[in-house]
């Protein structure tokens, strides 16, 4: 996107696994400026996040005026957490939103007191791993990231949004930590106050200021990195969908309801008034990376006719299982009869995961949610554009651009939208 002439009034701060990466925004959403710092330490390191930070407002002061900043937003990897001590300091490393709970109990206590439609179920479980946090030594609180870095930048109790909280167990129809919470050593006091995402919770405190950014300046409350995400693509209608062809596929739909099938892997996210749903295959590009390689796969593209469908029944999978759309974790893949030409094969995978794209899209309409009325694209397979035909004929729907693939500009819309209530 074009840099914009006008001012610098929001930012977004979005702490992925890699790095950190600030976007401004003007008062139009026109992208001002953006700076991006890798990780110079290890990822499950708050001080790394922090120098991140401060490395890419340094960055940003040479291309716009930081202290014309009213409101700024963080987002974090959803699900990782930290332990803090009475100061406000961490103790040790991060829990990372990939990390198992090494604590098999837990992970069963968990599962058994959860609502059965509960995000906080499972092996990977971010409430899990927060019990294990506060049974260390000298933790007084658990934060999200995101939470930990909006305290550095001036916020003065630990407080979280729903979207960072929906999978420590924070219940969105009672606006509460639940009770049962407490039977897992987990005292309520030890997590932080939840507010919905897009609220203001402070202001720019001394750390912030000697950056740059002005006292006056507004800290909204922020998101996750996967919501942020969508929000940078500029979905914004009841229907409105975003398809993440990475390495699995991952689909999310803006609904008017919230949307939960934890037998799917469904669960929503409550944003700006909306609820986001969605689903992730064990579909993608990991599956076909591992029949071609780059090179290959791009003279192979060439050949493709997506008008003159293969007929090939595949349902592409690396290995044995799938949760969404179908839920059944021996469910075989099927890549056969293969044709003798390669271009042929490709094609008929590429058929296969655009089936399962509009099979998930169909199991959240079952499941109560909107019609799919358009879609966005993201991620690598994004610029095929014989595959985006083939997926055109699935989906029966507009596909349209994406304003920005960027988690730090959904982020600084988010801060944006807050200004505007």
């Amino acid at each position: 996107m074009a840099a914009s002439s006008k001012e610098a009034l929001v930012l977004g701060v979005d702490i992925g696994t890699s790095g950190v990466r600030i976007a401004a925004l003007d008062a139009d959403g026109n992208v001002c400026a953006v700076s991006t710092q890798g990780h110079d330490g290890g990822r499950d390191e708050p001080a790394t996040w922090w120098r991140g930070v401060e490395s890419c407002l340094a960055s940003l002061s040479h291309q716009i005026r930081l202290g014309g900043v009213v409101a700024l937003a963080v987002d974090g990897t959803s699900g990782t957490v930290l332990g803090l001590d009475g100061a406000r300091q961490p103790i040790g490393k991060a829990s990372m939103y990939d990390a198992p709970c090494p604590d098999p109990d837990i992970v069963r206590r968990v599962d058994r007191l959860a609502p059965s439609d509960s995000p906080a179920r499972g092996s990977h479980s971010p409430l899990a791993r927060a019990a294990c946090l506060a049974r260390q030594p000298g933790v007084a609180s658990i934060v999200h990231q995101a939470d930990w870095i909006a305290m550095q930048l001036g916020v003065s109790e630990p407080t979280s949004d729903e979207n960072n909280a929906l999978k420590t167990g924070y219940d969105l129809a009672e606006c509460r930590w639940p009770d049962w919470i407490g039977e897992l050593g987990l005292a309520r006091e030890y997590l932080p106050e939840v507010v919905p995402a897009g609220t203001p919770i402070g202001r720019v405190g001394p750390r912030a200021e000697a950056l740059g950014l002005p006292a006056s300046a507004l800290i909204i409350s922020g998101t996750t990195d996967g919501c942020a995400s969508f929000l940078a693509t500029g979905a914004s209608m009841t229907g409105d969908g975003v398809t993440a062809l990475g390495s699995t596929l991952v689909l999310k739909l803006l609904s008017d309801r919230e949307i939960k099938a934890p037998a799917y892997g469904i669960y929503s996210h409550r944003i700006a008034g909306m609820w986001l749903a969605g689903g992730a295959s064990n579909t993608g590009g990991a599956v076909i990376r591992a029949h071609f390689p780059d090179e290959r796969l791009a003279a192979l593209t060439e050949r493709l006719v997506p008008g003159t469908p293969t007929g090939l029944d595949y349902y592409p999978l690396l290995r044995p299982g799938e949760r969404f759309p179908i839920s059944d974790p021996d469910l075989m893949p099927r890549l056969e009869p293969r044709p003798a030409d390669d271009a042929a094969f490709l094609q008929g995978i590429l058929e296969g995961i655009a089936g399962i794209e509009a099979q998930g899209y169909a199991r959240l309409a079952e499941l109560g949610a909107p019609r799919l009325t358009s879609v966005r694209t993201v991620g690598g397979g994004a610029v095929n554009t014989a595959w985006a035909e083939i997926r055109r004929g699935r989906l029966r729907v507009p596909f349209l651009e994406p304003a920005s693939t960027d988690a730090a500009v959904g982020t600084a819309r988010l801060a944006l939208k807050a200004l505007e209530r």
